[in-house]
């Protein structure tokens, strides 16, 4: 067969002209930026209370008038302190430090004339808190509100420890799991882009949930919820951007080796166990880091869907019955090295992996009823699967920062592959109404291997002036390859034969090239940021069973604009502006079968069109924690899963609807009911209005729904600390499905001994064992009602001890502090 070209050569000079973009802009940054007219430097020193040079202390340069932060800067193993380009005016500096009382100079004066200020000294007293003290202190909520972000410290969470990512996700606010299909919605729209460590996965959605689901929660450091990004992410995700940070070890820790071992135990309706080590080792030039978590589990799911199709004497019913009992052996793995060439200048290498085997004993019994509701017949399908996956993926980046002013240059190339080889053995009965077999048993074979390989490269700089304008510029192009090969046969006397209707050998490329631009400048209260992304993408979908290729290229442009004003220190206003993408995924590009029982079947579309959302938001920030937002978000062209009823054969396949428009409210808060008690709790109410046309038939379903989040923290006596959480989604709606309300409740008990250097958490899920997928499909000839469940309430315990150099903890502390004080300075 002729090979497709990947791209053609003016599609060639077309996407490298958009690379050229971040790459001109760079240079441009480099040279023409780089002869802007210097101001004043303002050099010092950190010292303790006994004249040794501090390292890693947080200085923040500060206007003398109202004590808004300019620019911020970390002192070097000598203690000392760079401030590049500092414009006229009235200054002070502020020095802190983990383990020292924080400290701030006296007024600094900048003129015009000014070239050099040598700072005095500063010196930083030693705090007289106890370890204990500063432990509580520094403690990082569970759900962190940020002005451009939520983020959920999984690390800190009770309720949390012996999970899965995706146990996590679900208990995140205005983030909906939908665990019958596979399926996570944001802020009540699909569509997000799920990232690992600032990464896309490139996975369809179903493949990145079980991603998550064989994800020990032991391995993942944070979670940010984005809602509103910038022209410097990738344009997928019209809901927004999940971002998953893997545990690794810190690039700043003072030297030494530290670590943590984590054992636990789980038992719901099945048991469970996890085991896991985490180390970190600096020496010199070079930081080491690797973790390894080993996950076991046994899960329960089952559906009762009930179909009815026909009209008077010739209506039927078919219930579907099906119990899921599966079995998980997980390996989770991340190595890597850091290494500082320069004080300036850091690479580093990373490999992280998931090899994941998963055996199922799936049983759907189908009960056929007539129009008197009489049993007819049972057809039942016993399904044993096994479906084994490996992910290998490596990360090589360099970083370089140019001056103490923050201009700097990263690059990353990486590589992954996910491999998956499924099986399914099928064994269908026909069985009449007394449950004796009227046909012979049906035996089938469904072998399902899949191949996707992901290479890419992106460039980043950054150019921040000393007068607050800061320009941010790249590129990005990456190269996907799937290769999905569905052989089904059925067994005869002579062997399995292949069933043409259902066997397709599917490859898609893809290649997206990118360019953007990215400015903002902050003034004394007021701060606007725009962007605008240029993307290219060229796919080729080619079924070389069926013989056909379906061929696109497009040029898309995606502005974002952000304006916030800081009325006082308590109040701050925002604004946002975004357009952005989400392209189909490749399994449903794929116009294979996949039978799911003798009465229900998936099918791919090869002819999906991208989806393209222009998204609107205002919000209001009080005293860095309360937030509230309302916003507008109007999607083209929406991806939405379909049922068609095919006689009694339901068939569910992926379309595209003409529009849907979002209108979200959202209210985060936290409250501190006493020292030792406090509250978080989020709430995301929001209209979904479907306008389109299906199968000839109006679609304009509409409905107000809504999410609600809650989380208690309690500090208790002698080593204690308790956390209650709780979910619950309203009713909603989705295409044409209705579905339920459903929640869930978890309770978590940590006790910390051996000196803080352990710690024991107990928690259960779902305590209340209230956890329901319920809904209704009545459109066309299609009227299906259905249950999912699957196992919710576990109970876990959990053992964590840290041992090796307590000062890398205090260090690490001490960079995670900084990074927050930067992110909410922005």
């Amino acid at each position: 067969m002729k090979r497709q070209p990947l791209l053609l050569p003016s599609q060639y000079a077309c996407y490298w002209f958009i690379l050229s973009i971040g790459l001109l802009l760079s240079l441009l940054g480099s040279v023409a930026f780089g002869q802007v007219p210097g101001r004043a430097t303002l050099r010092g020193v950190t010292l303790d209370a006994s004249g040794k040079p501090l390292e890693f202390a947080t200085l923040m340069l500060l206007r003398d008038t109202d004590s808004s932060l300019v620019k911020g800067a970390i002192s070097d193993g000598d203690g000392r302190y760079i401030f590049d380009k500092v414009l006229p005016g009235t200054y002070r500096i502020s020095a802190q430090i983990i383990g020292f009382q924080k400290t701030t100079s006296g007024p600094l004066t900048i003129t015009s004339d000014t070239v050099q200020v040598v700072v005095p000294a500063l010196q930083l007293a030693q705090t007289t808190k106890t370890l204990r003290e500063v432990t509580v202190t520094g403690q990082k909520p569970f759900i962190e509100q940020l002005p451009d972000k939520t983020i959920i410290n999984v690390e800190n969470s009770l309720v949390s420890a012996g999970g899965t990512a995706l146990d996590v996700l679900e208990k995140s606010p205005g983030v909906v799991i939908d665990n019958q299909n596979d399926k996570i919605s944001f802020k009540g729209r699909d569509g997000v882009l799920v990232m690992i460590d600032g990464k896309p996965t490139y996975l369809s959605m179903q493949e990145v949930v079980n991603l998550l689901r064989n994800t020990p929660s032991n391995s993942v450091q944070t979670i940010e919820l984005i809602t509103n990004p910038s022209s410097k992410y990738d344009a997928a995700g019209n809901a927004g951007i999940i971002n998953i940070r893997l545990k690794r070890g810190s690039r700043n820790l003072a030297g030494g080796t530290a670590g943590s071992a984590t054992l636990g135990a789980g038992y719901g309706r099945y048991p469970k166990a996890a085991v896991g080590v985490s180390l970190n080792h600096k020496s010199g030039n070079w930081n080491l880091f690797g973790n390894y978590n080993y996950d076991y589990r046994q899960r329960y799911s089952s559906v009762d869907a009930l179909r009815r199709f026909g009209s008077g004497d010739t209506s039927s019913t078919v219930n579907n019955l099906g119990t899921r009992i599966s079995t998980d052996h997980a390996h989770t793995f991340k190595a890597g090295a850091d290494y500082t060439l320069t004080q300036r200048t850091t690479v580093g290498l990373m490999i992280n992996g998931l090899l994941n085997q998963n055996n199922a004993e799936i049983d759907n019994r189908n009960l056929i009823y007539d129009a008197q509701n009489q049993l007819q017949r049972t057809v039942t399908m016993i399904n044993t699967s096994t479906r084994p996956m490996q992910r290998l993926a490596a990360n090589a980046n360099l970083k370089h920062t140019f001056d103490s002013s923050g201009r700097e240059l990263t690059v990353d190339l990486d590589y992954a592959q996910v491999h998956v080889s499924g099986l399914d053995n099928m064994r269908t009965h026909y069985l009449n109404a007394q449950r004796e077999e009227i046909e012979p048993a049906l035996i089938q074979r469904n072998e399902t291997p899949s191949t996707i390989l992901i290479r890419a490269a992106k460039a980043d700089y950054v150019y921040p002036f000393a007068n607050g304008l800061k320009l941010e510029t790249g590129g990005k192009i990456s190269y996907v390859t799937s290769d999905n090969d569905i052989r089904f046969g059925t067994l005869t006397e002579s062997g399995y034969l292949p069933d043409q209707q259902r066997t397709n050998h599917f490859l898609y490329k893809e290649t997206i090239a990118a360019g953007y631009v990215n400015g903002s400048q902050n003034w004394a209260k007021w701060a606007v940021q725009a962007g605008l992304r240029f993307e290219y993408t060229r796919s080729i979908g080619n079924s070389i069973t069926l013989q056909k290729v379906v061929d696109r290229s497009y040029l898309n442009a995606f502005p974002s604009v952000f304006l916030s004003y800081k009325a006082s220190d308590n109040h701050q206003w925002q604004s946002s502006y975004s357009r952005r993408i989400d392209r189909p995924s490749y399994q449903d590009l794929n116009p294979f079968i996949y039978v799911m029982d003798p009465y229900t079947y998936a099918q791919g579309n090869p002819f999906l069109r991208p989806q393209y959302t222009n998204a609107f938001q205002i919000g209001y920030i009080y005293k860095n924690e309360t937030n509230i937002s309302l916003g507008y978000n109007h999607t083209t062209d929406v991806i939405t899963g379909v049922n068609e009823q095919q006689n009694q054969v339901l068939k569910t396949t992926t379309v595209n609807l003409a529009a849907l428009n979002n209108v979200i409210l959202s209210i985060g808060t936290p409250i501190k009911l006493m020292p030792w008690w406090s509250v978080r709790q989020t709430v995301d109410v929001f209209f979904n209005a479907y306008d389109a046309e299906y199968l000839g038939e109006r679609l304009d379903y509409r409905r107000v729904s809504a999410n609600f989040t809650m989380n208690h923290r309690l500090t208790l006596a002698k080593g204690f600390s308790a956390e209650i959480s709780g979910w619950y989604n309203t009713a909603s709606i989705y295409g044409q499905a209705r579905f339920g309300g459903q929640g869930q409740v978890n309770i978590g008990l940590q006790k910390s001994m051996l000196d803080k250097a352990a710690v024991l958490r107990l928690n259960i899920s779902d305590i209340l064992d209230i956890t329901r997928n319920r809904g209704t499909v009545q459109f066309g000839s299609t009227d299906l009602t259905f249950v999912n469940r699957w196992e919710t309430r576990v109970a876990r315990l959990t053992f964590t001890y840290n041992f090796g150099n307590r000062n890398l903890k205090t260090a690490r502390q001490r960079q995670s502090s900084v990074e927050d004080e930067q992110n909410r300075a922005r």
